[in-house]
């Protein structure tokens, strides 16, 4: 719901891409949007209140993503509540189990859908409708597609592709050692360079598939208010717990092989990370005027 450059929301950016695809191809595009148990009934009501944007509410539907209990850094599960377990959500790797779960991918099927895109809507410049994107993947055969960026740099906090065991896969940019990092390949070129952006295309059948599977967990370190074992409330000053989380990446490995598109960073990622500096909404809306010609 955040506002950015001409006091558009994320989600108001978003749907305009999909009414420009209307006017386009004469199709209205389902949106799922996937929420939490926190921001689940703020979110239905911003659309209600912005009259779903102008596009149709039947074509548009929320569904909750999962949580997974958090712990202390001493292995202990805190607590939210005397009585209540404190959870976070599992990740945007939750959202196979979670489509799954909340009949999502049932929804698709009645509706006749083939192909699926799952892009995260921070990406001020995310292209949901690509047909060219569909084509490459179909003519290719794969079940799966992503697009890639080139990495700016070594440190770029990105995620990057690779093969693991004959299957694709990312290393996440917390995960992989410096000296892969700044291996180079004869041309030059960083061996581990196409950074995954969140711009993911699946066909139905995969999807369903991985939707049945448990995908493995990340730690993340965080802070976290939980009641200690006085009653009282506990705010920290640093991180102090872990939540765990699944990446939707870590599903590439459920698929034989995946089409990987190389796509300008001017052109489809201008993500809003930060408040301020390096992926932020000024740096975003940069990129997002420049491409529309703003």
């Amino acid at each position: 719901m955040v506002e950015v450059g001409e006091t558009k929301s994320l989600f108001e950016i978003t749907c305009e891409t999909l009414k420009r695809a209307y006017v386009k191809y004469n199709a209205y595009i389902p949106w799922y949007i996937m929420t939490s148990r926190e921001n689940n009934d703020d979110t239905v009501k911003f659309f209600e209140a912005n009259n779903y944007f102008g596009y149709p509410k039947e074509y548009v539907a929320f569904f909750k993503q999962g949580e997974l209990p958090m712990i202390r850094e001493d292995g202990k599960i805190l607590l939210e509540t005397k009585s209540m377990v404190r959870e976070a959500a599992d990740g945007h790797g939750g959202i196979f189990e979670a489509m799954n779960k909340n009949d999502i991918v049932k929804d698709m099927k009645n509706r006749g859908i083939e192909w699926i895109f799952i892009g995260g809507i921070d990406n001020i410049l995310l292209n949901v409708v690509d047909p060219l994107f569909i084509g490459m993947a179909k003519d290719a055969g794969v079940k799966a597609a992503s697009k890639t960026i080139v990495k700016a740099n070594p440190a770029e906090k990105v995620g990057v592709f690779c093969k693991r065991n004959g299957r694709p896969s990312v290393i996440e940019y917390s995960e992989i050692s410096e000296e892969m990092a700044n291996l180079r390949d004869e041309n030059g070129e960083l061996l581990y360079g196409e950074s995954h952006i969140l711009c993911n295309l699946f066909n139905i059948d995969a999807l369903e598939l991985i939707g049945h599977e448990k995908l493995p967990y990340h730690a993340a370190h965080k802070k976290s208010n939980y009641i200690a074992e006085d009653g009282s409330e506990f705010v920290p000053e640093a991180p102090n717990a872990y939540k765990f989380e699944a990446f939707i990446f870590d599903a590439f490995s459920k698929v034989e092989d995946m089409l990987l598109l190389r796509s300008l960073r001017e052109h489809e990622f201008a993500p809003i990370k930060n408040k301020e500096g390096v992926d932020s909404p000024e740096t975003a809306v940069a990129l997002y005027k420049a491409h529309w010609n703003i």
